[in-house]
């Protein structure tokens, strides 16, 4: 292919002289696309300079806000290893506890006892400079997934002991734990002479000696499953404690709670009497325990 030569004459104004610049289509054409590509180039340059710079206030907001992610990846960090360590002392008081209430034992420890401490993340001293984002949240989900399933147990532990406290509560509070009457012992429990026949005898209670009509109240909670009168006790008051326990109140003036009644620790019940076979006013007390008359000393704390 042959290119043809072009001449440029330039002719400056006011002056005789002539100027020409003689050249090839060749070179004219790969001028005009220098020119063309030039063109393009830099209008790319220009509007990726003012894209960068409209894009620079939103570029600093994300470094802003990572900088801030990192601080609080940090600070969940040392949340979850403060919520290890709580969870570690929640599990040794469940331990103390199990102890305490004799339940340790194979069947019970692993009803009773958390799962253990989860690995610490050991963010609290890191910069997370060095630190994978991905690899610090995978270790978060498996601290957390450890702590919810330790939540569960102990949970489940704390529950089984309210379960037990609460059962010892109840036992406790249907102890009877307290004297019926103000009084003196006027008769213990045990084998005595008959006051009425001189001979030996088995006394099933004990008898508090006080003055008539003074209030007897109840040794521990219950419900009054007798009230009337039984040959030779007189007036007789009767409480079922539960558990096995229940006590008797026998030479009544009066009993004051009726049949089916639920009664609370301390609360007036009957009244001292001298009724049935009796010598004076005076209470007769008895505890049984699974239906065997006991000493009714033995549960009174004071």
């Amino acid at each position: 292919m042959t290119f043809k030569k072009m001449t440029l004459i330039l002719v400056p104004e006011g002056s005789s002289k002539v100027h020409q610049f003689g050249f090839n289509q060749l070179f004219m054409v790969t001028f005009i696309l220098f020119i063309l590509c030039s063109g393009v180039y830099l209008y790319t340059l220009i509007t990726d300079y003012f894209t960068i710079k409209r894009q620079m206030p939103r570029l600093t907001l994300l470094e802003k806000e990572r900088s801030r992610n990192r601080l609080q990846l940090a600070y969940l960090g040392r949340r979850i290893n403060q919520l290890n360590q709580r969870m570690e002392q929640l599990n040794e008081l469940d331990e103390r506890l199990t102890v305490m209430l004799n339940l340790d034992d194979g069947n019970t420890n692993a009803q009773f006892m958390g799962v253990g401490g989860s690995p610490s993340l050991e963010l609290a001293s890191a910069s997370l400079e060095d630190t994978f984002p991905d690899k610090v949240i995978r270790r978060m989900h498996s601290s957390l997934n450890h702590l919810k399933e330790e939540v569960f147990n102990s949970r489940k532990s704390k529950t089984n002991l309210y379960q037990v406290l609460k059962n010892q509560k109840m036992l406790l509070a249907s102890t009877p734990s307290i004297w019926p009457v103000r009084g003196w012992l006027s008769s213990p429990f045990g084998t005595r002479l008959s006051p009425f026949t001189g001979e030996k005898e088995f006394h099933k209670g004990i008898d508090i000696s006080t003055r008539k009509k003074t209030s007897i109240v109840a040794p521990a909670d219950g419900i009054v499953v007798y009230a009337g009168r039984k040959s030779g006790y007189g007036n007789t008051l009767q409480l079922d404690h539960g558990h096995g326990l229940v006590t008797k109140y026998a030479h009544l003036h009066k009993a004051l709670a009726k049949r089916g009644q639920r009664v609370r620790r301390g609360e007036k019940i009957a009244l001292v009497g001298n009724t049935g076979r009796s010598t004076g006013p005076h209470l007769h007390y008895e505890v049984h325990r699974n239906g065997i008359p006991v000493d009714p000393l033995r549960y009174i704390v004071n």
